[in-house]
């Protein structure tokens, strides 16, 4: 099944799914670890969700938060909505920013912790066009099959595979 973040696929960049949400990698992370997650339904605002897709939503957060927090060593997270377009969402499509935080070895730890909300206004400013983007950019390359020729032959149980052999007969152990 195809992932859509509003308009734009993502599918590819899905590293969690649910039956009713996604996570997805932020292209252009405000700290190292910065993910969102997405109601698989495409609505603009919280109140569009059902019960469902909304308790979906939020175990996704807690889920995801909770792998992202111990992978990037934080001790807690930010996690944000803007919800519609007069909160400063750009994306009409409900999604939840998950940031690992640290104490220290943050850029915006200490004094400058609630610097993270106006840098993340601002990065959700230009979500839509990162990730129009990424999506031209990452133009899918045909794959080439024994492109090398000068490659050494592959070896199957010890055995090298030579032009010509019956391979119905060779049995791949898993």
């Amino acid at each position: 099944m195809s992932l859509f973040f509003s308009t734009i696929e993502v599918t590819k960049q899905a590293f969690y799914r649910s039956s009713l949400s996604y996570a997805i990698v932020n292209l252009k992370p405000i700290v190292p670890g910065h993910v969102l997650v997405v109601p698989t339904r495409s609505v603009p605002r919280i109140a569009d969700l059902d019960e469902s897709e909304l308790t979906s939503l939020m175990r996704a957060v807690q889920r995801v938060g909770s792998v992202v927090e111990r992978a990037y060593g934080a001790s807690a997270l930010t996690v944000a909505c803007q919800d519609g377009a007069a909160a400063g969402q750009s994306v009409p499509h409900v999604h939840f920013h998950i940031l690992p935080r640290k104490l220290s070895g943050d850029k915006f730890a200490g004094k400058e912790n609630d610097a993270i909300y106006p840098a993340l206004e601002h990065a959700e400013n230009h979500l839509k066009e990162d990730l129009v983007d990424v999506r031209l950019e990452s133009k899918a390359e045909p794959i080439r099959m024994d492109a090398d020729a000068a490659r050494p032959p592959r070896i199957l149980h010890g055995r090298r595979r030579v032009k010509g052999i019956d391979r119905s007969a060779v049995t791949l152990s898993s």
